[in-house]
């Protein structure tokens, strides 16, 4: 996933990020910040995803959004 797509749409996303991942917190969201790693992170910790997890639950997030 391209990292410069998900922070040009961060304002737009961050909504969505919460209704799809309702466990993450609104400080969650704010330290994400339209980082990719960080989201992967805080799924992995919230979640308990894997590595392979979160970056794979990320990726199609990303598609469904355009």
């Amino acid at each position: 996933m391209d990292e410069r797509r998900i922070e040009g749409k961060w304002k737009e996303w961050r909504g969505r990020i919460r209704e799809k991942w309702g466990k993450l917190t609104d400080d969650d969201v704010e330290y994400v910040d339209g980082k990719i790693d960080r989201l992967e992170g805080k799924l992995q910790s919230v979640y308990g995803y894997t590595v392979d997890q979160a970056r794979k639950a990320v990726d199609e997030f990303s598609k469904s959004s355009k």
